[in-house]
């Protein structure tokens, strides 16, 4: 009879030793399955970026190329297109399991979110502006060199406004970027770019620094919103203020082409497109999608990562653009704009660098609390 209860105990402590093992198995598997989702979604996020931000500023110098004048046109383009942005808002929330979390007394009121995306989309109809102008006068592969020293103003008000070190690769990053971007405006011919005058090739590189300026300042901005205001770091809370903001900034603009007239020329500017109507449309259209899914990667990497990452893989795409200038409007590729590149580059990867440490040691100190916990 011992022999038999033996036999049943043995038989007992295995069989929970195998659920034990299977418990443990199914656990480990699932982050990683969550981890392996997640940089998927980076991935694509990171594709939409890299390819939708180079194609859109190409195909706004190819309507200024054509016979396109409007700078209001060029600036509703990077905006008008954000109900995709709504469209992706919906999907995302159907894919996602509704929260049980009742808590309201976290969410910001609704004067304060009203003047959230105010204020921000006023910030993003003035960069959107100032680029649209530097895009005009500049040669494509000079605005998008000068426009990748966004980075260095990221870090500049982050300083300010999150608290941003200033570690030796954060300052080895600064200082690349605006020697990337002086090499361009002392060695740069305005005669690259065609009827553009001295002056004029200055006004658009003051502008284009000006929309860099801007934008590192909006996501810095955006950053000390998700800390201060919004608390939740939420997809939904991310999504709202892309798309609000993107609404304010259009209506913005479009209050400006109405009261300047411009408007009034706008049918006669697409009869006399060089390439024709149709291609006006085509043109016109598909930079304004592009714009919008350049924003939705933008959206997802600062919902998945961080802003800094998602400013970091906006840089790493400005480059490319001089590459396709060169093959599809024929700008000179001079000794002075490699050189730019080399820099830009350079310091691109100093200041992700530095976000890995960061991200590294973040990690190691939300660890060690977790082992304490285990060992104890």
């Amino acid at each position: 009879m011992d022999r038999s209860q033996e036999l049943y105990a043995s038989g007992d402590q295995n069989l929970e030793a195998n659920l034990i093992d299977h418990e443990v198995t199914e656990s480990s598997s699932l982050p990683e399955t969550r981890n392996f989702k997640r940089w998927l979604r980076v991935s694509i996020y990171v594709i939409f970026v890299l390819s939708c931000q180079p194609l859109a500023t190409i195909l706004g110098r190819l309507y200024y190329e054509n016979g396109g004048k409007s700078t209001y046109v060029v600036t509703l383009l990077q905006l008008i297109g954000f109900p995709v942005l709504v469209l992706f808002r919906f999907f995302s929330q159907i894919r996602q399991p509704k929260s049980a979390d009742t808590n309201f007394n976290q969410s910001p009121s609704f004067t304060t979110l009203a003047s959230v995306y105010m204020c921000t989309g006023l910030l993003v109809s003035a960069y959107a502006s100032l680029s649209a102008i530097g895009l005009l006068y500049l040669p494509v592969s000079t605005f998008s060199l000068i426009l990748a020293s966004q980075l260095a103003f990221t870090a500049f008000f982050s300083y300010f406004l999150n608290s941003q070190k200033f570690t030796p690769f954060i300052v080895n990053s600064l200082f690349l970027l605006t020697v990337s971007s002086a090499l361009l405006v002392v060695n740069t011919e305005p005669q690259e770019t065609s009827n553009v005058s001295r002056l004029q090739y200055v006004v658009g590189f003051i502008c284009t620094i000006g929309a860099s300026a801007g934008i590192g300042l909006l996501l810095s901005l955006i950053q000390l919103l998700f800390r201060k205001v919004f608390k939740k770091h939420t997809s939904s809370a991310v999504m709202d203020l892309a798309i609000y903001q993107s609404l304010v900034a259009s209506c913005v603009v479009l209050i400006g082409l109405f009261a300047s007239g411009e408007w009034k020329t706008l049918p006669s500017e697409m009869r006399n497109y060089k390439l024709g109507q149709v291609s006006y449309v085509v043109t016109l259209a598909s930079a304004a999608i592009s714009w919008q899914v350049y924003t939705v990667g933008l959206v997802g990497l600062i919902f998945e990562s961080s802003s800094v990452f998602s400013n970091s893989i906006t840089a790493v795409g400005l480059p490319i653009v001089p590459v396709i200038a060169v093959i599809v409007f024929h700008d000179k590729m001079e000794a002075s704009k490699i050189f730019s590149i080399i820099l830009a580059i350079w310091g691109f990867l100093s200041f992700v660098y530095q976000h890995y440490l960061d991200e590294k040691m973040s990690k190691t100190c939300h660890a060690n609390p977790v082992e304490e916990d285990i060992q104890t």
